[in-house]
């Protein structure tokens, strides 16, 4: 069988662009990284609705070894998330490896040769020995199964696929889902729609955004003097490391952390709603931390418009023109907005279907056995293949904390590989199955155990019930495992 390429990366994302870096770090440059859609840069491609900004200060967003000294705004909006994206993949040179319009379909291990073969949409075949998926945890649309959704006879659009010539001037709007996205997005369209109702199922705890410009005087200072713009980096990291490892990793002994932080944003709504019966229906009566929070300035405030309705009661079921809720009540619409964000359990563990030695099926056996990996990127009967997006990896709440942790072991991975002449590579059992069970004896400290998540409904929780997605170590733990893992711990051949 013959050999395509030596590495095949799946996702042109910031995950799969480290990926690539990371490669090229170890010397590899026979990789193609494989893109469904028409440009690379992921999320940031894809999302491009109304008020679109990341949600952590963009010095902590971004690749820790390409800072950037251009953000407009504390808080970047997402033009600026897809133009870095653009200047890091030219420094780099990675567009020469990406292809486009190219969906892979399933992966499987053919142990005789020692090589992947991915099965391609639209027919084809690429043959490559080693394997790197980058698809993202937020890369499936979650569309929601509404009686008569298909019936509506006005405009129909998920935010993760704005139609940029959509003009809401004038109309009649129904926003599914008080998610980050519907934070952003409700206060954008609010002063420009005839009437906005939004279906909130869960709300969501909500923080003052501390966003102003940038002075381009501090510009100047990050490009003349790096260092500076390491210090704003590490200050933000600061901040929501310490959110993340007291009010969830280490509830069980610092949960008055959490009692505060709701108290906080509790304050913050009641100094932007005045009505009594809308603070409680925007006030969550889960524990802070079973769902990711988020900051915005003006989403309390959007509900206070005379034009704006939030509207608790379930849906019932959509008809042509309307949304009918369970207590009857008909919403007469024209647009229908959904802010329903991704399907992350059932299309993204793994994003297609992948089979490694002895017929094992990676998504049939996380099911049945529980999602589990080591390190967060390999698993046990599938050599030669890493997944950025594995159970139990996501650490912080920047996803650069995540991510560059994983370039470090593909670094690592990939160097032993050349210095002993190796084509293949496996994690042992017994080291997967100490830092799985590591894993979840940190969960007996976490706000998922000891918390009241009742109602929270997190895409932290897998349909079982179980919260295998965030590490239960703090990012500087889960740094040091990355760089320091006895490399005894995989077999190479």
């Amino acid at each position: 069988m013959a050999l395509d390429h030596e590495v095949a990366i799946v996702g042109a994302g910031f995950g799969g662009m480290g990926a690539a870096i990371a490669l090229q770090r170890a010397g590899i440059d026979d990789y193609v990284v494989l893109e469904r859609e028409d440009d690379l840069g992921g999320t940031w491609h894809v999302n491009h609705y109304p008020g679109l900004t990341v949600d952590v200060p963009s010095a902590t967003y971004s690749y820790s070894f390409e800072p950037n000294p251009e953000w407009s705004h504390i808080f970047a909006r997402g033009a600026e998330l897809k133009a870095y994206c653009d200047s890091v993949a030219a420094k780099h040179n990675l567009r020469r490896h990406m292809r486009f319009g190219t969906q892979v379909e399933s992966a499987r291990w053919e142990d005789d040769t020692g090589m992947w073969v991915l099965a391609l949409a639209g027919g084809g075949t690429l043959t490559v020995r080693q394997l790197i998926t980058a698809t993202g945890f937020l890369s499936r649309p979650s569309v929601p199964d509404i009686p008569g959704v298909e019936t509506f006879a006005g405009t129909v659009v998920h935010t993760a696929q704005w139609d940029d010539d959509l003009d809401l001037r004038r109309r009649r709007v129904a926003v599914i889902g008080t998610g980050a996205t519907s934070v952003q997005l409700v206060p954008t369209i609010a002063p420009e729609v005839a009437d906005l109702t939004v279906f909130q199922r869960t709300p969501i705890w909500v923080f003052p955004k501390f966003d102003q410009k940038v002075p381009a005087l501090l510009q100047r200072m990050f490009r003349r003097m790096p260092a500076t713009q390491k210090v704003s980096r590490f200050a933000g990291w600061a901040g929501v490391e310490a959110l993340l490892v007291f009010g969830v990793l280490h509830y069980r002994q610092f949960g008055w952390t959490n009692a505060i932080a709701a108290k906080l944003a509790t304050r913050f709504l009641h100094s932007q709603v005045q009505d009594p019966e809308l603070r409680r229906k925007l006030t969550p009566t889960y524990t802070f931390g079973c769902k990711r929070p988020t900051v915005s300035n003006d989403y309390f405030r959007a509900f206070t418009r005379s034009n704006v309705h939030l509207e608790t009661s379930p849906i019932d079921r959509i008809e042509t023109d309307a949304v009918v809720t369970a207590d009857g009540v008909r919403h007469d619409i024209d647009t229908l907005v959904l802010a329903t964000g991704y399907n992350l359990w059932d299309l993204g563990f793994p994003p297609f279907e992948i089979v490694g030695r002895e017929g094992r099926n990676l998504g049939k056996w996380w099911r049945e056995e529980g999602f589990q990996s080591y390190l967060g990127s390999s698993i046990p009967k599938f050599p030669n293949l890493l997944t950025l997006d594995g159970p139990w990896v996501y650490s912080g709440l920047s996803y650069f904390q995540t991510l560059e942790p994983q370039m470090s072991i593909i670094e690592r991975l990939f160097g032993e590989l050349r210095r002993t002449n190796s084509t293949r590579w496996e994690v042992t059992e017994s080291a997967h199955r100490h830092d799985f069970d590591r894993m979840r004896r940190g969960l007996r400290s976490t706000v998922f155990t000891h918390g009241n998540c009742d109602g929270a409904h997190s895409y932290y929780f897998a349909p079982g019930g179980e919260t295998p997605l965030l590490r239960t170590t703090s990012t500087v733990t889960t740094a040091r495992h990355a760089k320091s893992f006895p490399l005894s711990n995989f077999v190479f051949n």
